[in-house]
């Protein structure tokens, strides 16, 4: 099978009778505006209910399994705070992210009178998306899932349950960002839970069960612990049975693992192609450079907002982005 490049795509729209405005409807009734963006796709909502799951399982673990068990009140206390802090700041991000309307082209408007409004000059052409019957700006792409076109379309995500475009990649970006933080950080604690249970507590009260009156003295356990059933763990480790517990723990260290290396190789491409200003489309599309080349520093300051500042790092500062060059319909 012949491939057919992808400016032949652009040559065709060019034509006038593929316009066709007279096929194109406006929405009978217009999303008002403030209306909240929210994509109805059972795979994407099936995938942010399983993040928050996630997110949530692994906040139980910390707390009720590693923190709050802990006589150490100082590590639980600043480990708390942290942890709850960044994991707070992901479900916001996520929040967001899903929420938040990614650049949607408003649809249903290459009609006759919209077109006739460009007032087009002579050897200027417009793109239409056959699929939305919508004129596409530059760098506009067709969501098959949003069932929109939306503006510098990297990707669609499900596990935020929307794509992620010139309006939210801030968002999906701290999102990524909170998610490998709260994974390398859960790991970092199960790795010291495991050294301080395993070495100075667990194994130790099952080799005094074992050992003689003397020993057991030396080991500050009375005659009448001595006597009582078998227990492995200790307050200080785990309100859970020592299964219960392991099994908490491993399956938490598969999450974090997972998770980690995933969200990080994510929150790289993203921060890749914001500073190269090509996004995941046009990275795979190949797509000609049409637009004009910026610095790393001003590509980043497109998306997080101008001027630099605390907000870039915070999911409930909306990007100022400064007196941007709007995307044209027209070339």
């Amino acid at each position: 099978m012949m491939l057919i490049p992808t400016h032949h795509f652009r040559d065709i729209e060019r034509k006038p009778e593929y316009l066709q405005p007279e096929k194109c409807v406006p929405p009978p009734h217009p999303s008002p505006v403030g209306t909240m963006w929210f994509i109805r796709d059972g795979c994407g909502i099936a995938c942010a209910i399983v993040t928050w799951f996630l997110v949530l399982y692994a906040e139980f673990v910390v707390l009720f399994v590693m923190l709050i068990p802990s006589r150490d009140y100082v590590y639980s206390i600043i480990n708390g705070i942290v942890f709850n802090l960044l994991a707070f700041l992901a479900l916001a991000s996520h929040c967001r992210a899903m929420l938040t309307d990614p650049g949607a082209v408003p649809k249903g408007n290459a009609t006759k009178e919209f077109i006739e409004s460009l007032q087009l000059k002579p050897g200027q052409v417009v793109y239409k998306c056959p699929k939305c019957c919508s004129i596409k700006p530059d760098r506009a792409h067709h969501c098959s899932v949003c069932k929109r076109c939306i503006r510098k379309m990297d990707h669609h995500c499900p596990w935020v349950n929307n794509c992620v475009g010139e309006n939210n990649q801030k968002y999906f970006v701290l999102f990524t960002m909170y998610i490998a933080l709260i994974s390398l950080h859960a790991l970092i604690m199960v790795g010291f839970h495991f050294l301080h249970c395993f070495e100075e507590d667990w194994t130790n009260l099952l080799h005094t069960f074992g050992v003689t009156r003397e020993e057991t003295a030396e080991a500050r356990i009375s005659h009448h612990e001595k006597d009582q059933p078998l227990k492995v763990s200790s307050s200080e480790c785990s309100s859970f049975s020592p299964p219960t517990t392991v099994i908490l723990l491993i399956l938490l260290c598969f999450e974090g693992l997972l998770f980690l290396i995933f969200t990080s190789v994510m929150f790289g491409t993203q921060v890749h192609s914001i500073c190269t200003d090509e996004t995941g489309i046009e990275q795979l599309k190949k797509e000609e450079r049409r637009w004009a080349k910026k610095t790393k520093w001003m590509n980043m300051k497109a998306v997080f907002g101008h001027p630099f500042s605390l907000g870039w790092a915070s999911p409930f500062a909306t990007p100022d982005q400064g007196k941007a060059d709007p995307y044209q319909y027209v070339v």
